[in-house]
């Protein structure tokens, strides 16, 4: 049995990694609406704490400067507006009911 491996230019881990938090975000932004809650620590804690350190912003941003020095400009673009309009579509569709 063997295993191929696709191998490209394009951050795909990150990319991922990000979408997913994207998703988490959104299931709890959904759990936690409407809903009071005497100590929000939970809320800031899997909002900001566990979303914001799951998604990887600073390694997109780095991967995306990695790619730009190495002139593979094409790839860095895509990466910028695929990340960027996946992740608040993502957002978008799981949250439209709360606009």
């Amino acid at each position: 049995l063997s295993l191929k491996v696709i191998t490209t230019s394009f951050p795909l881990g990150t990319f991922l990694s990000n979408i997913l938090s994207c998703i988490i975000l959104a299931i709890a932004v959904l759990y936690f609406t409407g809903k009071t809650l005497e100590n929000s620590t939970l809320k800031l804690f899997v909002v900001t704490g566990f979303c914001g350190g799951f998604s990887t912003f600073s390694t997109f941003s780095l991967e995306t400067f990695e790619l730009l020095k190495q002139g593979n400009y094409y790839i860095a673009i895509l990466n910028i507006l695929i990340s960027v309009l996946v992740g608040i579509s993502v957002l978008f569709f799981m949250l439209k009911n709360q606009i």
